[in-house]
């Protein structure tokens, strides 16, 4: 889905027009009419997590490897349940054909450490799920192991393939000339960071000069900086494409009753800034509660102050069309409801199963790690994907769980990066 950003509790982490060409509708007032208002969060069941395994001396490295791993306890007394390890074993399939070609940026894995895993779980019975994992894999701890855990679901909104009255609000393609810069590519340092922007002309003294810049913030952009863009469509409701440009991905339902699933095709370059951040800086909820839920309905309600709100999140999501019903995640392959995981791929490598044991029951269970997200940074954070619709939207809106983070890993991982103590590398630690 490559979403950059997380709507539910991880909104509190992040912290001139031009004219508008001929047949184009300028942006409307936020909201002339009524507009249905979201469902609360789901009520949260309980638990109690797994202790973290003790650790000493780990350092906070960049990557899981130079942070430290310690292995966890026997993946046999883990409290795993078939409908959960079947919905994963699913999942794990789908991502084996990349996950095997894929250069893992954690530092604990190789392409062929997954080659006996991928291979069992081809013939694996999904009514024999929990026994694969217990069999094909090894329990590690990055880090402390103190795990987060928020939510996201696949948003569907109101859209008009031609401008009008009602459907007002542009949603941009990517810009034919936007330019994705690994800056891996330059610094060992930056591995996994990409800026986002185009080529320009700059006046100088002596003529021009060519210069690598971003594009507009978003309060230029809604206001028709961009407006000769070409569009996918044009949404009823500016807040709802605000929280689809949040999550990178959702479906365009449109009048006549047909439906087109949209994802991320690139960002204008400027940096995610929560909006839960700035409601709670200026205290609009006086009970504290910045769930998804929430922040949309006071957003709704309070159209004059909607728009400067969301722009103060400066960055601004370009859209493509995708084939098919599957939403794709970072690697490509389609999401699984209630197994797929966005993570921090420095800390966990993209394709491997996640075992969560939090705070709060749905968030329990075996996850694979399939997506990334501009908010999901470190080791442990993760963000549950739950699908689409109201009962997915329920829980992920107030998901904020807390617990503990096992990676699995490939049998015979901790013995071959033990075996690398000799070129000087951290080793894993048992």
């Amino acid at each position: 889905m490559r979403r950059y950003f997380v709507i539910s509790a991880a909104l509190l982490l992040g912290a001139c027009a031009s004219v508008v060409p001929h047949g184009a509708v300028p942006m409307r007032p936020l909201h002339p009419a009524p507009v249905a208002l979201e469902a609360p969060a789901a009520r949260p069941t309980p638990a109690v997590p797994l202790p973290a395994q003790p650790v000493t001396a780990l350092a906070k490295g960049p990557n899981a490897r130079s942070t430290g791993v310690v292995a966890g306890p026997d993946i046999a007394s883990l409290p795993l349940s078939e409908a959960s390890a079947a919905r994963a074993l699913s999942a794990f399939r789908a991502s084996c054909a990349v996950l095997q070609r894929r250069v893992d940026g954690s530092g604990l894995t190789q392409p062929q450490d997954w080659q006996a895993p991928c291979s069992a779980a081809m013939t694996a019975a999904d009514t024999g799920a929990v026994q694969f994992f217990r069999a094909q894999f090894e329990l590690a701890q990055v880090g402390q192991g103190a795990a987060f855990a928020t939510g996201y679901f696949i948003p569907e909104i109101a859209a008009s393939r031609t401008p009008s009255a009602d459907y007002a609000t542009p949603i941009y393609r990517r810009p034919a000339d936007e330019i994705d810069v690994d800056l891996g590519a330059f610094s060992s340092s930056l591995t996994g960071k990409t800026i986002h922007g185009h080529v320009v002309h700059v006046p100088i003294a002596t003529g021009t000069q060519d210069r690598f810049l971003p594009y507009p913030e978003r309060s230029a952009i809604v206001s028709g900086a961009m407006s000769a863009l070409p569009v996918i469509g044009y949404a009823q409701d500016p807040v709802a494409l605000f929280f689809l440009q949040v999550q990178g991905s959702g479906i365009l339902r449109f009048p006549d009753g047909t439906r087109a699933a949209i994802g991320y095709a690139g960002q204008n370059g400027h940096d995610y800034v929560g909006i839960g951040s700035v409601m709670k800086a200026r205290n609009l909820f006086a009970d504290g509660a910045y769930s998804y839920q929430n922040i949309v309905n006071y957003l709704r309600t309070h159209p004059q102050e909607a728009t400067g709100i969301m722009n103060a999140n400066k960055s601004y999501v370009f859209f493509r069309d995708l084939p098919g019903v599957g939403i794709p995640g970072a690697m490509g392959v389609a999401l699984t409801d209630r197994a797929s995981v966005a993570v921090d791929p420095q800390f966990i490598p993209l394709g491997a199963p996640v075992f969560l044991s939090m705070d709060r029951e749905e968030a329990n269970g075996i996850w694979i790690a399939q997506d990334t997200g501009g908010a999901i940074k470190g080791a442990n954070r993760v963000d549950t994907y739950w699908g689409a619709g109201s009962a997915a939207q329920a829980i992920s809106g107030g998901m904020a769980a807390h617990g503990t983070a096992y990676l699995l890993l490939p049998v015979g991982t901790f013995a071959r990066i033990n075996a690398a103590t000799a070129n000087g590398t951290t080793p894993a630690q048992r």
